[in-house]
């Protein structure tokens, strides 16, 4: 019985229910976002926070991360928007910058948790691995693109890429690197790695958030390496490389400096909003009650 030594790839990215086209694309970004708010939530609430907090950032932060991943994109890689009125918003033919989508996302996140009186250092730990965990099952939406992938092999996992979507210069090759799946493992195993963190060590918040950065960067040069979509270069290295590697400095060098050079003590213990004021349901101003007679 011959053995399939490589890992087919659907011709299609769209499913089809009737009248319906379902984008596989948008499908799996929905599972990665509905797992972060899953475990985020889960972590939270451990923390003493409520699953309210939750929902209203998530609702306000994955609008920002969406507008701010598009909006990396089309900096970035300008020349892959496509030609019409509606392309810098595309977001269903792929074509989301992750960087863009983490830093306005957290940013717009952070601002509502602040508003409701809460944490927002320890928001940032709570979904440190909830983001890593929507990166890696997000990428399954470039397996359903055929986009993203790396160089050539002949490795029995192979990714197996039809023709028309073979950048130029690889025409000739069948089979590519499976980059998608990667990271998927990586961020997976880089999961369990931040629960097991948070729970044997005491970290001062937002300290294992800013080792969720380093972690994934650190992964991610190395992919970058292997990838051969279309990128601007510089100093012989893809954009996205130079990006990990600044963001890989300044994360860890972040982390010692707040983990084992600041002084602490004022690190927030437990996730707790704002208390609501008590008292008197109305209050009447002064000199509008009438004497009793």
């Amino acid at each position: 019985m011959a053995i399939l030594a490589y890992i087919p790839s659907p011709h299609s990215g769209v499913v089809d229910l009737g009248p319906f086209h379902l984008h596989a694309y948008g499908i799996t970004l929905l599972v990665a976002i509905a797992a972060c708010i899953w475990l985020t939530g889960v972590r939270w609430v451990r923390m003493g926070g409520d699953w309210d907090l939750i929902l209203r950032t998530a609702v306000w932060g994955v609008a920002a991360g969406i507008i701010g991943a598009r909006a990396y994109h089309d900096v970035t890689s300008w020349n892959e928007v496509p030609d019409h009125w509606w392309g810098p918003f595309a977001v269903w033919q792929g074509g989301l910058g992750v960087w863009g989508g983490i830093l306005l996302g957290c940013l717009v996140g952070c601002w509502i948790v602040r508003r409701s009186g809460a944490s927002a250092r320890l928001m940032l730990d709570a979904a440190a691995p909830g983001l890593l965990l929507a990166q890696g099952i997000g990428r399954i939406g470039n397996y359903w693109n055929q986009e993203l992938f790396g160089k050539p092999t002949k490795l029995p996992w192979g990714l197996k890429i039809d023709f028309q979507h073979r950048p130029t210069g690889y025409l000739d090759e069948e089979t590519f690197h499976p980059t998608f799946l990667y990271e998927l493992i990586y961020d997976v195993i880089g999961v369990g790695l931040l629960l097991l963190v948070g729970r044997l060590f005491r970290i001062r918040p937002p300290g294992l958030f800013a080792l969720y950065v380093s972690y994934y960067t650190f992964g991610r040069f190395f992919e970058e390496l292997l990838r051969i979509d279309p990128a601007h270069h510089f100093l012989g290295l893809r954009l996205n490389a130079w990006v990990s590697i600044v963001v890989f400095v300044c994360s860890t060098g972040f982390f010692v400096w707040w983990q084992f050079i600041r002084k602490g003590g004022d690190e927030p213990e437990v996730a707790r909003t704002r208390p609501v004021p008590t008292g008197p349901a109305m209050a009447i101003p002064r000199g509008r009650v009438r004497s009793s007679r």
